[in-house]
């Protein structure tokens, strides 16, 4: 009856609810310009100083900045030595990116399945899919849901794989209560700006391990030897020396000053997704014909997305028309993901076949992402709410 309610006080006018909205206030502006105003617009003292507050705040010994997390994973796997013709094991819906970066080495990305309810990688699956030449595998943390931590780095021991964590989606999250960032071997952040935390473009790379975390550091730019933006200024040195072929991955200050500001306010930015969550479980949680994202009991999701399952045998449509039906009302909604083997290049590059995934065949055609992101107002989200509820109505079988 509430939501009922609810649909005749919003129905009236039509809003515009765009799918993501980064949360920017005058102290993010505030930190930009003074970076600006202080001469370092590129990788300088803010971006050293992001790097170690991150850290803290994960709680991890290294926290090593990147352009993205894309390059993130990339130079992990250069770290941990991964070479032409290994295997890395990815989950089959994910983002491009945490298989692409394994064709940088001419490695090959090994698709598992799903879980059919967290969409996280399978366990079960990715163990049946390791071979001698399987070197690590990348779970990510589907739509900020920590991964099965546990069962995957028994895996890892058992078949002697490294565990890069794609944590794109999870800040923060928790697993059995500690931070995402301070289990597997190597984690990677995003900080794009539909992320949780945003620095518009950018990433940081967490890891214990000292050895990685210095040859990381050296990577991002150029291969150039120990603290290369130092060079200009009174404490560095003109002189440097080029140690390895490196790449130009490294963050900027401008950058870094979005992310201190972002970071003094994630936990709050956190709850106000936490609470738009629950709004949204709360009024979808009776309606059969969807079904609200499952978060297990031990973790909690950081919830960078909020994704619908659509109970199609109870509806009249499909989801592509779902999605028109919605932007329509003016509330923009996305997919996450399409599935990696549905994609050309992985297709006709790797052979993957469809039906070696059934839960990922089954997912992928029933999945919405709805708005969610601090900035939406309570009538936003009522919205939203209303407008899901009137095209089940006017659908429903």
């Amino acid at each position: 009856m509430a939501i009922l309610s609810l649909h005749r006080k919003t129905k009236k006018v039509k809003r515009e609810i765009p799918f993501h909205r980064p949360y920017i206030t005058e102290e993010e502006i505030s930190e930009v310009v003074d970076s600006i105003r202080s001469g370092w617009i590129t990788m300088g003292p803010k971006t050293i100083k992001f790097e170690k507050e991150f850290g803290e705040y994960i709680g991890s010994k290294n926290a090593v900045s990147m352009n993205s997390c894309t390059a993130g994973l990339h130079l992990a796997l250069k770290a941990i030595g991964l070479q032409e013709g290994d295997e890395v094991i990815v989950p089959a819906i994910t983002f491009t990116a945490t298989a692409e970066v394994v064709t940088y080495f001419n490695a090959k990305p090994v698709l598992a399945d799903v879980d059919t309810d967290t969409f996280n990688i399978d366990i079960a699956d990715a163990a049946k899919k390791v071979t001698k030449k399987t070197k690590a595998i990348i779970p990510v943390h589907f739509a900020g849901q920590p991964c099965d931590m546990d069962e995957l780095i028994d895996l890892a021991k058992e078949y002697n794989l490294f565990v890069i964590e794609d944590a794109a989606h999870a800040i923060p999250a928790f697993y059995k209560n500690r931070k995402i960032g301070t289990m597997g071997d190597i984690t990677c952040f995003s900080f794009y700006a539909t992320k949780t935390l945003s620095t518009g473009e950018g990433g940081m790379v967490t890891t214990e391990n000292d050895e990685w975390a210095e040859q990381m550091r050296i990577l991002r730019l150029h291969g150039i030897s120990k603290d290369a933006w130092k060079r200009y200024t009174d404490i560095g040195s003109w002189y440097y020396e080029v140690v390895e072929a490196g790449f130009k991955y490294n963050m900027t200050d401008i950058q870094a000053a979005m992310g201190l500001a972002q970071l003094k306010k994630v936990d709050w930015m956190w709850q106000m997704r936490k609470k738009i969550a629950g709004k949204y479980t709360e009024a979808f949680g009776s309606i059969y014909e969807v079904a609200t994202p499952h978060v297990k009991t031990d973790r909690e999701s950081a919830w960078h997305l909020y994704v619908l399952k659509l109970n199609l045998e109870m509806l009249k449509i499909g989801r592509d028309q779902f999605i028109e039906e919605m932007k329509s009302r003016g509330v923009i909604t996305s997919v996450h993901f399409i599935p990696l083997y549905e994609h050309p290049y992985y297709r006709d590059t790797f052979k993957y076949n469809q039906h070696e995934y059934p839960s990922s065949e089954s997912i992928s055609r029933r999945i919405v992402s709805l708005p969610i992101y601090p900035g939406m107002t309570d009538e936003d989200i009522e919205y939203v709410i209303v407008s899901v509820e009137d095209i089940i109505k006017k659908y429903k079988r």
